[in-house]
């Protein structure tokens, strides 16, 4: 008799949400769907490499997986398995800069494959439950103020690259709106950043700080994450903030808390929104999409 006995390893059972399937159909194609295939094999290999055991149901967003997990010595964590591109290779040299203040912590990360474990925060308490919008405004600022206190370290995209080729890009896409009202809007949203471009500071920032990116922790109140870093100006930072749960009658009194609480000179903040709706609009002319009508507002509000 063989004095060997093959041994099968039973492989837990990943349910892959029909969202992040979708969405990584739509916005990243082959890539997207060879991603969600490769998904179970690759959170079987990372919960056996790092002695994690499932703990509850898949979390996910539009990029990204999210596994509850218990390490080895009862921790508790999350397990992040993303598609590594442009946006999502930053964030754990972004996660270990910050090493905790302001946002989520990084406990490991494998390089090769962008794959993270996290400490666990409270996913069903997001800041977008906050009644009081005030007050969720107010919180992202006094986050930022932290965040982007650290100098970025090297490595980053930065800032004034994207400012470079927005500007570059900006008479194509005004040729393609057909609306004088809005196409004036773009362009003068175009007029700010240029006004700034040559200074586009080198702070750390997290890019994406809206309110479902921020949750409630056991050591905090409320910590950021899903960053996708880049090195620039904090005035870049204030869109998300502006643009959740829109109420018109509220841009310019979140502009004025966020500035004040940033410490920011208020006219060079001004433009870096405007350079946010500027993005937007190229985006949509890329798609071929109508800019949307709460965006073009909040533009001419902070103008």
């Amino acid at each position: 008799m063989s004095r060997f006995t093959h041994v099968s390893i039973v492989r837990p059972v990943i349910d892959i949400p029909g969202s992040l399937a979708e969405a990584q159909q739509t916005f990243n194609g082959a890539a997207g769907r060879a991603f969600i295939a490769g998904l179970p094999d690759l959170a079987a290999t990372f919960l056996d490499r790092w002695r994690l055991r499932l703990d509850g149901p898949p979390m996910n967003g539009v990029s990204a997986l999210a596994l509850p997990v218990v390490r080895a010595d009862g921790t508790r964590a999350a397990l992040k398995l993303q598609l590594r591109d442009e946006e999502s290779k930053g964030e754990p040299l972004a996660l270990r800069t910050w090493n905790g203040d302001g946002a989520v912590r990084l406990l490991d990360h494998d390089p090769a494959t962008g794959t993270m474990l996290l400490e666990r925060l409270h996913s069903s308490r997001m800041l977008t439950d906050i009644a009081d919008t005030r007050e969720a405004v107010l919180t992202v600022a006094r986050l930022l103020a932290r965040l982007t206190s650290f100098p970025a370290p090297p490595g980053l995209r930065r800032l004034g690259d994207i400012a470079g080729a927005m500007l570059e890009r900006a008479p194509w896409a005004l040729k393609r709106i057909p609306d004088p009202a809005t196409r004036r809007t773009v362009a003068d949203c175009a007029a700010a950043v240029r006004e700034v471009a040559d200074e586009p500071g080198d702070r750390l920032l997290h890019w994406d700080l809206h309110f479902e990116n921020v949750l409630a922790a056991d050591r905090a109140d409320w910590l950021a994450i899903d960053p996708e870093p880049l090195a620039g100006d904090p005035g870049f930072e204030l869109w998300p903030a502006l643009d959740n749960r829109f109420e018109a009658a509220e841009v310019r009194r979140r502009f004025d808390v966020m500035t004040e609480v940033l410490g920011l000179d208020r006219e060079r903040a001004r433009a870096w929104p405007l350079g946010r709706l500027l993005q937007n609009a190229l985006w949509d002319a890329e798609d071929d999409r109508p800019i949307e009508a709460r965006q073009l507002e909040i533009a001419r509000r902070l103008a």
